[in-house]
């Protein structure tokens, strides 16, 4: 901070390297700022070359003994039977390490360069920011220092940098410091690091490092990468041939022992053992191939060329379902799974919302189609369609951004983006009253809360919050409801019923649900948060996520072969019990069960619950740690 003062705030940093807030910088310096303050990338680890993978192979511990006892059986049968016929079961045995190797070898190097693009493909990781007065959507490799970011939860924060305006950024810092609590960013605590990622809250943030010059940079080159751990299929192999190879040396030796011991006490009984002949010396050397003989059998050289052919049969069944497998022996790791946990979201669902249902004035409408909205529209008295407008375009996150080609995007998460672009649909060509205000104060969705607000100044003078968020938060807050006449109007208890009825509803038909309210101020202080009574309920929005094509046949396919697949989501009970039914994860004798009530189960309670739990819900947060 001394530092920071001593530069002139960021103001003074945003000078001193050409940058403006609101402009961000001129992209024909992009060339300039890079060789000055380098480029945002990190030296990549040199890829592994296909004898390193040769090498690899040649590990095996089987192989070792194998590669001792090919070596002894070539040089015994040459002693004994000659050329080439005594090299015939020294070099049968390296032929079969030779496939076993190549095998491994290049069934490991094909996946490599496989995964080597997979990783090129997970880094083109796209941000939002500002440049030449635009908002521009740009490769994290392009960033430059002097940019400005558009930082929102959830986002990995690209490059060091300094904290411009925002509201509530809470920062997850474990990654560097190790420390779990997050980091509230303010004026007073500027400094954003790489590699920590925005738990709450959004910002604008100057970059001031990029690359191996940043903290994270520094803190990659300093770390080194551990070993692996064999799997426990190679750990069965290895003691197999270990253990046999021990048995089979043991009778080989007491074999030689026994034959020489024989042979012996004949010379001794015949000519005497002062005695020796040439033809003494060949049948001690037959004596010793026959030991080498009893070893080479018994280790089975056939054992690891099965288990590599299998495998790599179960790497192709996998590729051709479209699973990449970095190593043979991770097929057979996988072989071992009995359960699978899945998140919902994006996972089981396309993670592309859409608005299906709304319920406004008492009326539940579907919404799918141009004609319903026509519908909608007809439905809907004036005011509350100006309210319903104001509400969706000022308290969003989403925004509405230009294109260089011209076209218009809806930038922001899949449910604010569904929100947005059903509130365009609705305007259409109206001037509605959601366009004359101006946006006094703003709170971002917290996970906590469940809820967002904003608080916008009204041409009369009045000021009026909006709070969007979970259904159960909001309709708790509110005492008032917008009637068929656009009036604001008590909420009784029947109403109050009606209304939890149809969120129930909405979310059994697998559709995630949002409240829209609003409340009239006069007044409002700057230090307080948004109220949370005497709000008057607007609409209730009905959020499909639809699922994936070939979720439902996967989950059956692992059902089948004796997989339990569990859903783990913070997401809605009868949301997410919808559609785990529907993907066939929740069936009749299933359960499903939310993170605290497991809790407070005894660990007898819960070892009776665990076999027959399909669906967990655990807070969002938790969820995500």
């Amino acid at each position: 901070m001394k530092s920071l003062r001593m530069h002139g705030g960021v103001d003074g940093i945003s000078k001193k390297i050409r940058s403006t807030f609101d402009r961000g910088i001129s992209a024909s310096d992009l060339d300039t700022r890079q060789n000055i303050y380098g480029v945002n990338r990190y030296p990549e680890k040199p890829s592994r070359s296909f004898w390193m993978f040769v090498w690899d192979a040649l590990q095996d511990m089987t192989l070792i003994i194998l590669m001792v006892c090919a070596l002894i059986s070539a040089v015994v049968g040459l002693a004994s039977e000659g050329f080439p016929k005594g090299m015939y079961d020294g070099l049968g045995i390296i032929l079969s390490i030779l496939l076993v190797v190549m095998v491994t070898a290049i069934s490991d190097y094909r996946q490599s360069l496989q995964f080597k693009e997979l990783d090129n493909e997970k880094k083109k990781i796209f941000i939002h920011v500002t440049r030449d007065g635009s908002r521009q959507k740009i490769s994290i490799y392009d960033l430059v220092v002097g940019d400005i970011v558009h930082l929102s939860i959830g986002d990995q924060v690209p490059a060091d940098g300094l904290y411009i305006h925002g509201y509530s950024l809470l920062i997850d810092e474990s990654s560097m410091s190790g420390e779990s609590d997050p980091v509230y960013i303010s004026q007073d605590k500027p400094f954003i690091l790489a590699g920590t990622k925005v738990q709450d809250g959004s910002a604008k943030m100057m970059v001031t490092a990029v690359g191996m010059r940043t903290e994270w940079g520094r803190l990659m080159s300093t770390l080194s990468e551990g070993g692996e751990d064999e799997t426990p299929l190679q750990v069965k192999l290895n003691g197999v041939a270990t253990i046999i190879g021990k048995i089979g040396l043991v009778f080989a030796t007491l074999t030689f022992l026994v034959l020489m011991v024989r042979f012996l006490i004949e010379k001794g009984l015949t000519v005497g053992l002062s005695k020796w002949y040439s033809t003494d010396a060949l049948t001690i050397v037959n004596y010793f191939a026959t030991a080498v003989t009893i070893i080479v059998v018994a280790v089975p050289e056939g054992l690891p060329l099965a288990v590599t052919l299998s495998l790599a049969f179960a790497m192709k069944k996998l590729m051709n379902d479209k699973a990449l497998v970095r190593h043979l022996s991770a097929c057979e790791t996988m072989g071992s799974a009995g359960t699978i946990c899945t998140d919902k979201t994006g996972t089981l669902t396309t993670n592309h919302m859409v608005v299906d249902k709304i319920w406004i004035s008492e009326v539940s409408k579907s919404v799918t189609g141009n004609n319903t909205l026509e519908d909608l529209n007809s439905v809907i008295f004036p005011t509350t369609l100006g309210l319903l407008l104001q509400g969706i375009f000022e308290n969003t996150s989403a925004e509405l951004v230009k294109e260089k080609d011209g076209t218009q995007t809806v930038l922001g998460t899949p449910t604010e983006r569904a929100i947005f672009q059903f509130g365009l649909k609705l305007e259409g060509g109206h001037n509605a009253e959601d366009r004359t205000c101006t946006k006094v104060k703003v709170e971002p969705f917290n996970s906590v809360k469940k809820k967002m607000a904003v608080l916008v100044s009204l041409p009369n003078g009045t000021y009026r919050w909006f709070s969007k968020g979970a259904s159960e938060i909001i309709v708790q807050m509110c005492d008032m409801m917008v009637d068929a006449d656009g009036n604001s109007v008590p909420m009784s208890e029947s109403q109050r019923k009606n209304i939890l009825d149809t969120i129930n509803s909405f979310a059994s038909d697998a559709l995630r649900t949002l409240c829209l309210a609003y409340k009239e101020v006069d007044d409002f202080d700057d230090g307080s948060d948004s109220p949370t009574s005497g709000f008057t309920l607007i609409s209730i929005f009905g959020i499909k996520d639809p699922v994936r094509p070939g979720v439902k046949d996967a989950v059956k396919a692992c059902m089948s072969a004796g997989i339990i697949v569990r859903m783990v989501t913070g997401d809605n009970i009868n949301t997410a019990k919808a559609i785990a039914k529907e993907c066939g994860i929740l069936t009749d004798d299933g359960i499903a069960i939310e993170g605290p009530d497991f809790r407070s189960k005894s660990p007898e309670e819960m070892r009776d619950l665990i076999p027959n739990i399909r669906v967990h819900f655990a807070s969002p947060s938790l969820y995500v740690h």
